[in-house]
Formats: structure tokens, C-alpha cells, sequence
């Protein structure tokens, strides 16, 4: 009867308007609230303590790795995360609190050669046995299809929730909600709700067919409602949003009057490492940076049913102090056995640490556009998407230089995309600098697409990162001669599946495209085969006239520092 009921609810959710009446609470059916203590009494002035313990962007990767800190304005490497060792920190940090509640905000099934050969099934019982209490989709739970993602999300223990997420009926007509839109935690004697939000920009953002069969919405179409559902029918003492927006969205989101009644976004997508909550005008927004190696803890104060105050840490997970926990080690190597040899063979050496932490330009990327512009000599620039995810590798091995293995090429590149070809004029590559920049720096937080900026090689340009819209870029030259708006240049991306054929990177209307047997990973392997050990200092290929080379984020205008 309980789950009849929870899919008729469901069914007329992906009715109403945003605007009808309020109908039955899903916090009525059992089976969404997790109960921790709902029928203790406690004293009239006892302030009890309860702990939101969050992961986001883990991306994958099941065993420590070498971190990038920010430190006296130069980098500093520690070893941090692993499966076996978040899961040693987590059950800490439950045995230390009385009361806790554990969320992942998502890419948790993208990032690594395990998932992809596995199409992240290896990951379901790694994430049942973390013992997590809600999950949210993340920008990249959608990278084996919509059903995939159902299938993946649904055999984990724990709630999903997702308010902005829908079937896709056809046509631009929404259907039901995949996900529900919210979840209550009883405990201590009150309710505090959570509402979920990942990012509607998606389809844009990732190859189009990933997400084909859902529609996404903005959160600011259906946020009152919620928060009217949680505050005034559930009577939640605190509303908390769980996010996977990016930070500048995350920001903005938290400074819209939608957003009132909300006391915090806890965010991620875009990697931010937040150690003080920042305040908006409406909530307080924070992200715990990505790949295991941190863990955000956030303490509620609560008297008599009330909300009195909140304090959050940022918890650094120092692997090489952590036991790793046994059954997490079993589970790993169970289910990465076939996959380790392949995964741990070396195919190329760095002298170079190797990461993308810097927006402008980095290590990883520089080497990526100089292997494609090396194999393929006849193009006249080279383009690589701005990505985050990957994490660093600082540590040589016996020869003294930094091992790349096929599983780092899968970190780097997850998806091994075919190389597409085309042609432009120095017009539209003129146009598409300007959008692209825009997409990182925009003024309007709501634009900032969450990635970096866009990586080339035959190409200079000098840009202010600060200016208006359509401004921007101030000077380009490519093959060492100024850009010339009528000329035809040859131009090589990878293929986005879903894309049109004459769309190369997010440029549209490209000339005679064509898309190459050859793929990233393998270029890869032939030339670190021919170069290695490489050294892949960035050429000063993109250069900001008003900003420095080392920028780790695209948030401005608030109190927050990358470190």
C-alpha cells in the first residue's frame, strides 16, 4: 500500500502547477524519513548537537591520491581520500556525534577506468557499504543513459531526492518527477528538510544524448513551493538545500527571494573548496571540494524544537593517518580485480606534477592539446573542453619521474571520444571566444556554465576576464600571425555524442566536419610513447590582462579563497 500511494503522489506531482494547492505531503509515506530519536524528550534548555556530514565530486576514485593545496601562493602536495580511508573518517566522526546524517551530492558513478568498464556498477555496493542516509544526482549521472542512472541510483539504500529532474514526454512536455524533491530527517525532537537541485544546464554541458529522455528546470521555478511544503506544512526547524550547481550558481541561487526560508546550500559540481560558509542574502552556501579528500561537517544547534545557531567545518581526509577500513578494501578489490592490471600499467612518464586546479591554464591540459596538435600537424588549432575532474599525480616513482597509466588516462579522459575536424572562419572563432569566456567568467553568476576555460594549442589569445560581455578577448593570433576575421582555419575538437555533425566544442555551423578513427586515449598512447618523459608547462597559450595565471576560481565578489 506504502508504495502504491508514493507513485500516485508522484504521478500528480508531474501534474500540478507550480502555482495549485499543496497536496499530500511526501514526508507521509514512511519510508522517506529517516527517524533517529523522534520520541525522546529532551530538557526544556538542552541545546542538542546534530551533525550533516557531506561528499560531492568524488569522481571515482577508490584509492588515495596526491592533493593540491594552495598554500603561501604556491602548490603544496598531501595525499588524501580513498574509498577505504572516507569510510574509516565517516564512521569517526558518527561514533564522535550523537546524532548524524550523511549526504553525497553526486558524480558518484563518473571518472575512473572502474567505472567505465563496469558502467559504474562496481560502485553500487562501494557506496551501500559508506552507509550514506540521501544521495543527489550529479551533473554526470547521466553518462550511461537515463535507464542506467535510474538502474544505478535506485540500488542504493538510501533516498534520492531531485526536484528539477523530469521524463521528458516528448515535445517539451514534462512528465513525472524521476526523483522525489525532498526528504525529512526527524531528529532531536524536530524535522529539518531537504530539497535537491542538480544542474539544468546539462544538456548543454555534457554531450547531448546522455540526458536524452529528461527535462530539467530551473530551481528558482519550483523553490517557494517546497519551502512553503517543508516551513509551514511539515513545520521543518531548518530547510537545507543539497545541491550540484557549482558554486557561482549555488551563490546566486542563495541570493534569489525564492530561496528564503533555506539556511543552507550544500553545494558542489564545480570542485570549491568552502571552509567558511559564505554568506547570501537569503542562505549560507558551502562546497567540500571533490575527490574524497574532504568531508563538510555541518553542527545544528537545537533548543526546544529551535534552530539556534550552526558552525562547519571543512574536514581534510589525511589518508596516511586513516586505517583503511577492511570490508571497503575486500569490496574494492573484488570488484577491480579484472580491471587492475589494465588500470595500473605505465604508458608514459611526467617530469611534471599534473593537475587542473588553475582556470586559465594547467599541466593535464597542456599536454592533452600537445599530443593532438603533435599527431595531427596539419590543423591549425587545437581544442580541448575545460574540465575539472581529474586529481592530481605529483609522486615519482623509482626513475624518478611521474608515472601516467591507462587508469590516469581514464582519469583525465573518462569518455575516449573520437577526434572530429572542421573548418572556421576567423569570425566565428572570434564569436565563440567570446561566448566561451563568458560561459566561465560572467558577471550574471546564473551564466557561469562551471567549467574552465576552454584549452587550445596554435593559438594565442589575450583576454580581460573581467570586462563586459562580448569584450573580452582583446587580442588573438594563431600560427604566430594576428587572427583574420575572413579567413577559413582548420580546427580539431572531440565528438560530443548528441551533438550535430557541424558543431565542433560548442561551435556551431562548422565547414566540411569530419569526424577521425583516431581517438584521444590512443593519441595519447602514441605520444607519450614517443615523448616521455613530457614536460607540459603551460605555453601562456591563454593569457588574462587582469587576473593571474595561478586563478583557482571563477567565484568573485565574495569572501572565499581556493586553498
Amino acid at each position: 500500500m506504502k508504495n502504491n500511494n508514493r507513485r500516485n503522489f508522484l504521478k500528480s506531482l508531474g501534474t500540478i502547477g507550480l502555482g495549485a494547492t499543496v497536496i499530500a505531503p511526501i514526508s507521509a509515506f514512511a519510508d522517506n524519513t529517516k527517524n533517529e530519536n523522534v520520541d525522546k524528550t529532551y530538557s526544556k534548555d538542552e541545546v542538542v548537537k546534530v551533525n550533516i556530514l557531506q561528499t560531492t565530486d568524488i569522481h571515482c576514485q577508490v584509492h588515495p591520491h596526491d592533493e593540491l593545496f594552495w598554500e603561501n601562493n604556491q602548490s603544496v602536495f598531501r595525499t588524501t581520500g580513498g574509498y577505504p580511508q572516507i569510510t574509516t573518517l565517516l564512521n569517526q566522526l558518527r561514533k564522535k556525534h550523537k546524532h548524524t546524517f550523511t549526504i553525497d551530492t553526486g558524480d558518484m558513478f563518473q571518472g575512473s577506468e572502474l567505472s567505465m568498464k563496469t558502467t559504474g556498477k562496481a560502485f553500487v555496493p562501494i557506496l551501500n557499504t559508506m552507509n550514506y542516509d540521501l544521495y543527489l544526482p550529479g551533473n554526470w549521472e547521466v553518462i550511461y543513459g537515463k535507464r542506467s542512472m535510474q538502474t544505478l541510483l535506485g540500488s542504493l539504500n538510501a533516498p534520492k531526492i531531485c526536484a528539477n529532474m523530469y521524463h521528458d514526454l516528448g515535445e517539451g512536455k514534462k512528465g513525472e518527477l524521476i526523483f522525489q524533491p525532498y526528504h525529512i530527517w526527524n531528529v532531536a525532537g524536530v524535522k529539518i528538510g531537504f530539497i535537491g537541485y542538480t544542474d539544468p544546464l546539462v544538456p548543454i554541458r555534457q554531450n547531448p544524448n546522455y540526458s536524452k529522455g529528461i527535462l530539467y528546470t530551473k530551481p528558482e521555478e519550483n523553490l517557494a513551493h517546497y519551502v512553503d511544503v517543508l516551513k509551514n506544512q511539515e513545520q521543518c526547524a531548518a530547510i537545507m538545500i543539497i545541491a550540484h550547481l557549482g558554486l557561482s550558481q549555488q551563490i546566486a541561487l542563495a541570493n534569489m527571494p525564492e530561496c528564503e526560508g533555506v539556511s543552507y546550500i550544500l553545494g558542489g559540481d564545480t570542485h570549491e573548496r568552502v571552509r567558511v560558509p559564505i554568506q547570501c542574502k537569503y542562505s549560507k552556501v558551502v562546497e567540500p571540494g571533490a575527490f574524497g579528500s574532504f568531508i563538510g561537517n555541518l553542527e545544528l544547534s537545537i533548543k526546544n524544537g529551535v534552530l539556534i545557531g550552526d558552525k562547519y567545518d571543512l574536514i581534510e581526509v589525511k589518508s596516511n593517518s586513516l586505517k583503511p577500513n577492511k570490508e571497503m578494501l575486500s569490496i574494492i578489490s573484488e570488484n577491480e580485480h579484472l580491471y587492475k592490471e589494465h588500470i595500473n600499467e605505465i604508458v608514459g612518464y611526467s617530469k611534471l606534477p599534473l593537475y587542473r586546479y588553475f582556470v586559465i591554464e594547467n599541466p593535464i591540459d597542456t599536454m592533452i592539446v600537445q599530443a593532438l596538435k603533435w599527431k595531427f600537424s596539419d590543423i591549425d588549432v587545437v581544442l580541448s573542453n575545460g574540465f575539472r575532474f581529474c586529481p592530481p599525480r605529483s609522486t615519482p616513482d623509482k626513475t624518478g619521474n611521474i608515472p601516467i597509466t591507462n587508469g590516469y588516462l581514464f582519469d583525465m579522459l573518462p569518455i575516449d571520444s573520437n577526434v572530429r575536424i572542421g573548418k572556421v572562419t576567423g569570425t566565428q572563432l572570434n564569436k565563440w571566444l567570446e561566448k566561451e569566456l563568458n560561459n566561465v567568467f560572467a558577471k550574471d553568476a546564473n551564466k557561469r556554465f562551471g567549467g574552465w576555460v576552454v584549452k587550445f594549442e596554435g593559438m594565442k589569445v589575450e583576454f580581460k576576464a573581467f570586462a563586459e560581455e562580448g569584450q573580452r578577448v582583446q587580442k588573438v593570433e594563431i600560427n604566430g600571425e594576428p587572427l583574420n576575421l575572413e579567413k577559413t582555419y582548420k580546427i580539431l575538437a572531440c565528438e560530443r555524442d548528441g551533438d550535430p555533425e557541424d558543431m565542433l566544442c560548442r561551435m556551431k555551423n562548422v565547414k566540411e566536419p569530419k569526424t577521425l578513427p583516431n581517438t584521444l586515449h590512443q593519441t595519447m598512447k602514441e605520444y607519450l610513447k614517443e615523448f616521455s618523459p613530457v614536460v607540459p608547462t603551460p605555453k601562456h597559450n591563454a593569457v588574462a590582462l587582469d587576473a593571474p595565471e595561478t586563478l583557482l576560481t571563477q567565484v568573485y565578489g565574495v569572501d572565499y579563497t581556493f586553498r
